[in-house]
């Protein structure tokens, strides 16, 4: 198979998943499952390679591996509950800091932590945690869209001063960084009148915080910064791995979205079937962040205390 053919099926399972026709996209998905029979991928870069190998999954000792991002395992940890009510054992293998969230889980009968070598357990059939959908045969109704499905205990921000604590991310992974924001674009949302703005922004003095603008409280470890994301009336940011944590956690998030959005933003929406308390907030032209920052400060007005 060519590589521009692979490029162009590709393209297709995308362009179903963004125009909500996933039992469609599982189509393609079965094909490729076909077609791959006997290709290994080991020696590829784990968040390219493919693991499961359609066995079926009722009965058996599953490992789930969690081979992308955070904001990756966050999103589909969601299928853990579904998995253990067919499967006979679920392990997790998952990155080290997200352990503490994911033990509050349930139906995770081990949770691994995720390292370069091979898993130290016993099972019979693995997936990676991003192929689950295709295991479930999700459509747009049957998404496990209960929330929240992470657990934590919140950490007061600041003294109840009667105003909304607003959390701020602006500043993505680097590997699409039409993702990201310059912070001067946000800044002034610090100024609106009932908004208290926290920086939640990881590093944020070296990714562009002119260190004046709302309240940093510091880096934190994963699971205390998912307390203070629990602390908070609303979590603004851009696609990134917070996005997913706040949705998890039930917290109202604001996604802001650049014009080609990942596939799990769909398209012509402004929620997301993933997760009820989001709402979305897109680009109307390529790189112009103007028009979207614009209407979040409508949108903030509208809610501030």
């Amino acid at each position: 198979m060519s590589q521009e053919v692979q490029e162009a099926l590709t393209d297709l399972w995308m362009y179903h998943m963004r125009h909500g026709a996933f039992e469609e996209a599982w189509k393609k998905s079965d094909k490729d499952l076909k077609a791959r029979v006997g290709q290994p991928c080991w020696h590829w870069p784990r968040h390219f390679q493919y693991i499961w190998d359609g066995t079926p999954l009722a009965g058996k000792r599953v490992l789930v591996r969690c081979y992308h991002g955070l904001g990756d395992t966050i999103q589909f940890i969601r299928y853990v509950p579904l998995l253990k009510e067919m499967a006979k054992e679920v392990m997790v293998w998952a990155q080290a800091p997200l352990i503490p969230l994911l033990e509050t889980v349930p139906g995770i009968n081990q949770l691994l932590p995720l390292h370069d070598g091979t898993p130290e357990v016993a099972y019979e059939v693995d997936v990676e945690i991003m192929e689950l959908p295709h295991v479930f045969r999700t459509t747009l109704a049957t998404i496990p869209a209960q929330s929240p499905y992470l657990h934590v205990d919140s950490i007061h921000l600041s003294p109840n001063n009667g105003l909304t604590k607003v959390g701020l991310v602006w500043k993505a992974g680097d590997w699409d960084e039409r993702r990201s924001i310059p912070f001067s674009y946000l800044a002034p949302l610090a100024e609106l009148s009932g908004i208290q703005l926290y920086i939640l922004q990881a590093d944020a003095p070296a990714n562009g915080w002119d260190g004046k603008s709302g309240i940093y409280p510091g880096n934190f470890n994963l699971s205390d910064y998912a307390r203070l994301v629990k602390g908070l009336d609303l979590m603004i940011t851009v696609d990134s791995m917070p996005a997913h944590l706040a949705g998890a956690l039930g917290i109202p998030v604001w996604t802001l979205l650049h014009l080609e959005a990942d596939w799990r933003w769909m398209v012509n929406r402004n929620d997301s079937p993933w997760y009820p308390t989001m709402r979305l907030f897109r680009q109307t032209e390529a790189s112009d962040w103007t028009g979207v920052i614009q209407r979040v400060a409508n949108e903030l007005k509208k809610i501030s205390k």
